[in-house]
């Protein structure tokens, strides 16, 4: 019998402190932690001291910090990769390479979980904050969009005439809405918020349907180039809720919505557009049809360009693919309800007694 070369082995699989990151993600990954646990040391503790230098300092960079960690850490791999290749082999490099996998994606979920992941396992919004379960009926959701309508056709000429800012920079006025709603919603750190930027995953982006997401790294707000300006608005306040520790979809939507209503004309356009479109989908057809001959010219207008955006831009192979591995992900990171979480709106804007006030 051929018996193995320690050392020959040692040195394909390496050695025993190079797999510590993989160890710790184990553990943080399968060990649960109470949520009160993770509210009051995580998310109201570590990660509300962490945010605000952070996202400081990524603001003074105009570019995506994400986009420059992504691409260097594809380099790297490739290129140590064709390191071991030329100078073991190609059967010894595939060893090499898997390994590098294995040990890197770990350090980066451990990355990932410090610097913003935990937020996933803090406790729910509807369980540390006055929630009436009560409140939450077919005839309130039809109310709602009622007031959604009203709302879309008073608001719809003031907000065109002042117009949106560009893309790019941040928005005092929304920035001041935005921490006035997170201070309703219970917050009482500083939460600094981000300068929009656009990002490499843009061609993703635009053909997902995706409007942006938050770089959980450099704590960055990234947007599609292809919103049109009275989208903007939400989904920046949106992906602000985000950097403010909320990690749920359901609950930055109406953090966001909540946000808009707070800010100028153009804010609350943007905030009661998207929560038209969340009550179109849930309100019986007959209420539906009722609501959209409602409509003004203006409203009806903007919900037919986004609607023509995404018919534009959205490719349904892209789009299933990319939904389908989000909820993966969710559900990975324990949101039960995965993607179906976006939902969720609704059911908060109605039972929550912070939203309730604003109505």
């Amino acid at each position: 019998m051929v018996k193995a070369d320690p050392k020959r082995v040692r040195q394909l699989i390496g050695r025993k402190r190079t797999w510590g990151p993989v160890i710790v993600a184990l553990i943080f990954a399968l060990v649960p932690l109470p949520d009160g646990a993770v509210e009051h040391f995580y998310s109201s503790g570590f990660y509300s001291l962490l945010q605000p230098p952070v996202t400081f300092a990524s603001n003074a960079i105009p570019v995506s910090l994400f986009d420059a960690l992504a691409a260097g850490l594809l380099i790297a791999f490739v290129g140590l990769t064709a390191r071991d290749a030329s100078r073991s082999g190609a059967s010894v490099a595939v060893i090499h390479a898997v390994r590098r996998l294995v040990i890197w994606s770990a350090a980066v979920y451990v990355i990932f979980l410090l610097t913003w992941g935990f937020n996933y396992r803090r406790q729910r919004m509807i369980d540390r904050l006055p929630f009436d379960r009560a409140a939450v009926t077919p005839a309130a959701a039809s109310r709602l969009a009622a007031l959604s309508v009203d709302r879309l056709n008073a608001l719809h000429a003031r907000a065109h005439a002042d117009g949106w800012l560009p893309a790019g920079v941040i928005d005092p006025a929304l920035a001041g809405a935005f921490e006035r709603a997170m201070s309703a919603l219970g917050a009482t750190n500083r939460i600094v918020v981000a300068r929009p930027k656009r990002s490499l995953l843009d061609w993703y982006f635009t053909r997902a349907g995706v409007s942006g997401m938050t770089d959980p790294v450099f704590l960055e707000t990234l947007l599609a180039t292809d919103l049109l300006p009275f989208e903007r608005p939400f989904v920046i306040a949106h992906e602000w809720s985000h950097l403010g520790g909320l990690a749920d979809e359901g609950e930055a939507n109406v953090a966001g919505w909540l946000a808009c209503l707070r800010g100028l004309p153009a804010h609350q356009y943007s905030g009661w557009l998207f929560m038209y479109g969340e009550l179109a989908r849930v309100i019986p057809a007959r209420d539906r049809a009722a609501l959209t001959a409602r409509l003004a010219s203006g409203p009806r207008a903007d919900l037919r360009a986004i609607r023509e955006r995404l018919a534009r831009n959205v490719s349904p192979v892209v789009s299933g693919a990319g939904w389908r591995v989000y909820d993966t992900y969710l559900k990975a990171n324990r949101v039960e309800a995965g993607a179906a979480s976006y939902d969720d709106v609704v059911h908060l804007a109605l039972g929550l007694r912070a939203a309730q006030r604003l109505e």
